[in-house]
C-alpha cells in the first residue's frame, strides 16, 4: 500500500511539473509568488510588530500585528508607526521623512516636534533624554524638548587659512586696521560654534553624549570624472544623457582629517593617527612590479562615523586604508588626549567579511559596553569572521566565538551578560540564532532549524519578530518567545494560491572538490528519471561575494523557478557557491584576488566534471549562464576554455574590469594604473579571440551599474576578430535589475531557446 502511494505521488508530481509552469507566469516574480513582508519593526511598548507589504498594483501597505489578540490592523501610512528606536529609553527621538518626533515608550505615543522639506540625517542621542542632535545642510542642530527650542550649533566656514592667502591679501590685513576690523566682523557669528573648513568639504559632524565635544571629519575636494549612459526611450522623444559612477582608479584619495572641538574651552585641534601600525607598508603585489615595499608617504585613511562611549570619555574610531588592505580600531581618551590602537587587521588581499564590511561606508559590528571600559567588534584574523571584546583598562582582547563558521549579526543583551548571534555555525547554508554567555562561552540555541532566521529582538528581550524562509518557502513573518529552542508562531501567509499549489523542491546541497582541495557547496536540481535528457545547465550567481547554495529562499527567485521549468524539460541544473562566494571564510572569500576568472572559473569546470561523473550528463551537452558577475564568468568560461561548454548566456556582464566601479573592483584587482596585469588576466575582452561556442549576450541599455558600453566594446572586438556565433540583445528601458515582466520574459525565452537548441542533441 505504501509503495502504491509513493508511485501514485511520483506520477502526480511528475505530471504537475510537466503541465503547470509557464515562462510568462514565473517571470512575474513576486506578483506571481506573493509579496513577502518587509521593513519589520517593534512598537515602542513591545506589544505590536509593524511590517509592510508591496501589492501587485505597486501600492505599499503598512500593517500592525497585535501580539495579545493576533489582530492585524492596516495603517494609513508609515508615519502611524510608533517604533522602538535603536537607542530606546523611556522617552526617545526618531527622524523620519524629514520629521523629528519623540516617542513615549510606555504609553506608545508619538509626538511630532519639527518638520521641514530640507533633508535631515544622522540623529544623535545624548545623555540628556530631552535633547537630541541631527545634521541639516551639513550643520549640527540641537533640539531641546523642554524649551521647545531648535538651535543651529555649528557654522562651518569655507574661509581659507591666512597661510593660504597670497602676499597682497596678507599685506593689506597687516597694514590697515579697516581691513582687519572687517575680518573680525566677518568671523562673528550668531551661532555658538564657528568652525573653519579651510576650503575642504565636511564629511560628518557628531557630538559626544556628554555634549562636551564635537568631532568632525573633513576631506579634500576631489573631482572624479563621472561616466555617462544613454536613455533612449524618453517621454520627450529625445535621447537623454544620464550620469553615473566613476570608473575604477579615477577616484582620488580624499585625504581625510579628523578634528575635535572642545565646546567649553572653544578650542579646535586636529587628531593625528600617524602612529597606527603599518601605515608605511606597501601592498604585497608591489613586488610584482619591482616597487619599493616601504611607502615614502603614509597610507591615505578613511574614517567611519565615531562611536562614543556611554560614559562620554572616549571615542571609538573604525579606520580603513584607501588601498583596502588595513583596518584599525582606535580609542581616543578625552581626559588625557591619548589615542590607543585597539586592533589592527591586515589582509594581503582586502579587508572584508560579515560584520566587517568591504565598503568604506560601514563600520561593521562594533559597539561599547555601558561602563565605557570595553568594546566588541568582529575580525577575520582567525580566517573566519568572529566576535571579540577588548578591555581598555587591561588591554586584553578576548575571542567570544571561534571555529570554522562565520558570525553574521551581533547584539549585546541589555544586562551585558550575553550576545545574541546570528551565524552559520550549524551549516554554511543556514542562518541560525543563538545566545552566548560572555563569561562561560556557552551557546544557547534559540532558532536552529533549517533555513534562515532574520531576528528583530523585541523591547525587554521577551519576544522575537522573525523573518524565516526555507529554500522552497519564501519569507514569512513569525514571532516567538525569546527562550531556548523556541517555536515560531506564524503571522503572515503571503503566497498566492497559484504559486503554493506547485510542488517546489528543496534542492539538495552537495559538496564539490576544488583545485585547492577545499569544498564548494552547490545546489543541484534533478529531473525525474523519466524526463532525464542527459543535458545540464550550470547557473552562476552574481555579486561575487554572495551565497546561493543555501537552505533558505534565494534572491534569485526567478532563476529558482526557471530551474524548475528546466527540470520539467529534462535538464539537470547545478548552482555552485564558487570561490569568492559568501559564507565560507576568508580564504574562500579572497581566492579571486588579482585574478577574477581564475579559481572561481575552475569551480565551474569542476562542477561540470561532477555532473558527468555523478549525474550521467553528456560532457558535450552542458551549458552555462548567469547575470552580472555570473555573466562575466560565462564569458570567461566560453573564451578561456573553448569547447568545455556547448553554449552560454551572459546577462548584464562585466567585460572589462577597468570600466567598472571603484569601491568593488579596487578591493579585488587594486587599480589599473598600479596593477595592470590583474586587469588583463581578469577581463573577458582580452580573451575575445578564443570564442568558438554559441554565445548569447543580454543587457539593459539603461544599466547604470554595469553599463551598456561594456557589452558594446566586447561586440566591437568580436566584429573586428570576425566572430560570428554570438548575439547581443539590448533592452532599451531596463537597468541592471530588470523591472518589466515583458523584458524578463523575452530574456529568459531566448535563454531557454539557446539551451534547447544546443543541448538537447549532442553537437555534431
Amino acid at each position: 500500500m505504501r509503495a502504491l502511494f509513493i508511485v501514485s505521488f511520483f506520477i502526480c508530481w511528475s505530471s504537475l511539473i510537466c503541465a503547470q509552469l509557464q515562462l510568462e507566469t514565473i517571470m512575474k516574480g513576486y506578483d506571481f509568488i506573493g509579496h513577502p513582508p518587509e521593513d519589520i519593526a517593534w512598537s515602542a511598548d513591545g506589544r505590536s510588530i509593524y511590517f509592510a507589504q508591496q501589492q501587485n498594483d505597486g501600492q505599499r501597505l503598512e500593517y500592525q500585528y497585535h501580539l495579545s489578540s493576533s489582530r492585524i490592523d492596516t495603517l494609513a501610512n508609515k508615519t502611524e508607526r510608533v517604533e522602538m528606536h535603536a537607542d530606546a529609553k523611556p522617552d526617545f527621538f526618531g527622524l523620519e521623512m524629514n520629521t523629528l518626533y519623540s516617542i513615549h515608550a510606555a504609553k506608545n505615543v508619538k509626538r511630532k516636534h519639527f518638520a521641514s522639506s530640507d533633508n535631515k540625517w544622522n540623529l544623535q542621542h545624548v545623555n540628556d533624554a530631552n535633547t537630541v542632535y541631527f545634521v541639516k545642510d551639513h550643520e549640527l542642530y540641537k533640539f531641546d524638548r523642554k524649551k521647545a527650542q531648535l538651535l543651529q550649533i555649528t557654522n562651518f566656514s569655507q574661509e581659507q587659512d591666512a597661510t593660504e592667502k597670497n602676499y597682497l591679501e596678507q599685506q593689506e590685513q597687516i597694514l590697515f586696521e579697516h581691513i582687519s576690523s572687517q575680518q573680525e566682523n566677518t568671523r562673528s557669528s550668531p551661532f555658538p560654534i564657528k568652525l573653519d573648513l579651510n576650503d575642504r568639504k565636511l564629511e560628518n559632524v557628531q557630538i559626544d553624549p556628554s555634549e562636551r565635544y564635537i568631532i568632525f571629519r573633513t576631506a579634500k575636494k576631489t573631482n572624479s570624472k563621472l561616466t555617462q549612459y544613454m536613455q533612449f526611450i524618453h517621454r520627450t522623444g529625445y535621447a537623454h544623457v544620464k550620469k553615473a559612477r566613476p570608473k575604477v582608479g579615477t577616484v582620488s584619495p580624499s585625504e581625510e582629517k579628523v578634528f575635535l572641538h572642545a565646546i567649553k574651552e572653544d578650542t579646535t585641534f586636529q587628531l593625528h593617527f600617524s602612529n597606527l601600525t603599518g601605515l608605511d607598508r606597501a601592498p604585497a603585489y608591489y613586488s610584482k612590479y619591482k616597487r619599493d615595499l616601504t611607502l615614502k608617504t603614509p597610507k591615505n585613511l578613511h574614517f567611519n562615523n565615531v562611536s562614543f562611549s556611554p560614559a562620554g570619555n572616549r571615542a571609538l574610531f573604525v579606520i580603513r586604508s584607501f588601498d583596502n588592505k588595513d583596518r584599525w580600531l582606535a580609542s581616543y581618551d578625552y581626559r588625557n588626549g591619548q589615542l590607543e590602537e585597539i586592533d589592527h587587521q591586515h589582509d594581503t588581499a582586502w579587508i572584508g567579511g560579515p560584520g566587517i564590511s568591504s565598503w568604506n561606508a560601514s563600520s561593521g559590528n562594533t559597539g561599547w559596553f555601558k561602563d565605557g571600559k570595553k568594546i566588541y567588534f568582529q575580525s577575520e584574523v582567525s580566517g573566519y569572521a568572529h566576535l571579540y571584546t577588548y578591555d581598555l583598562e587591561t588591554h586584553k582582547k578576548s575571542a567570544i566565538t571561534k571555529g570554522n563558521f562565520e558570525v553574521h549579526d551581533v547584539q549585546l543583551s541589555a544586562d551585558e551578560k550575553s550576545f545574541y548571534i546570528t551565524s552559520n555555525r550549524t551549516h554554511p547554508g543556514d542562518r541560525n540564532f543563538h545566545r552566548i554567555n560572555i563569561r562561560t562561552g556557552k551557546w544557547f540555541p534559540i532558532l536552529t532549524g533549517r533555513g534562515a532566521h532574520k531576528v528583530h529582538l523585541g523591547p525587554n528581550e521577551v519576544y522575537l519578530a522573525v523573518l524565516h524562509s526555507k529554500s522552497n518557502e519564501p519569507w514569512e513573518l513569525f514571532y516567538a518567545k525569546n527562550e531556548q529552542n523556541t517555536e515560531l508562531q506564524r503571522i503572515t501567509n503571503s503566497l498566492n494560491p497559484s504559486f503554493s499549489s506547485y510542488p517546489w523542491i528543496s534542492p539538495e546541497i552537495v559538496s564539490i572538490s576544488t583545485s585547492d582541495s577545499t569544498q564548494s557547496n552547490a545546489r543541484v536540481y534533478r529531473p525525474a528519471d523519466s524526463l532525464h535528457n542527459g543535458a545540464a545547465v550550470i547557473f552562476v550567481h552574481g555579486a561575487g561575494y554572495l551565497q546561493n547554495a543555501h537552505h533558505y529562499w534565494s534572491n534569485y527567485y526567478r532563476e529558482y523557478m526557471f530551474h524548475h521549468l528546466l527540470i520539467e524539460r529534462g535538464f539537470t541544473v547545478l548552482d555552485i557557491d564558487y570561490r569568492a562566494s559568501a559564507g565560507y571564510g576568508r580564504n574562500h572569500r579572497t581566492a579571486i584576488y588579482r585574478h577574477m576568472g581564475g579559481a572561481d572559473l575552475e569551480d565551474q569546470l569542476h562542477g561540470k566534471s561532477w555532473l558527468v561523473e555523478r549525474e550521467a550528463i553528456d560532457p558535450d551537452r552542458v551549458g552555462i549562464y548567469g547575470g552580472s558577475y555570473g555573466g562575466f564568468i560565462t564569458l570567461m568560461a566560453l573564451q578561456k576554455h573553448p569547447g568545455s561548454f556547448a553554449c552560454g548566456a551572459a546577462l548584464r556582464s562585466v567585460t572589462d574590469w577597468s570600466h567598472y566601479n571603484h569601491g568593488y573592483t579596487s578591493n579585488i584587482l587594486n587599480t589599473p594604473e598600479l596593477d595592470s596585469l590583474a586587469y588583463q588576466q581578469s577581463s573577458p575582452i582580452y580573451f575575445a579571440d578564443q570564442l568558438s561556442d554559441p554565445l548569447l549576450m543580454l543587457h539593459g541599455m539603461e544599466d547604470n551599474n554595469v553599463q551598456y558600453q561594456d557589452v558594446v566594446r566586447l561586440s566591437q572586438r568580436y566584429i573586428e576578430l570576425g566572430k560570428t556565433d554570438w548575439n547581443l540583445i539590448g533592452y532599451p528601458v531596463e537597468s541592471h535589475g530588470f523591472k518589466t515582466t515583458s523584458s524578463w520574459t523575452d530574456e529568459y525565452r531566448r535563454i531557454l531557446n539557446l539551451f534547447e537548441t544546443h543541448l538537447t542533441e549532442a553537437r555534431k
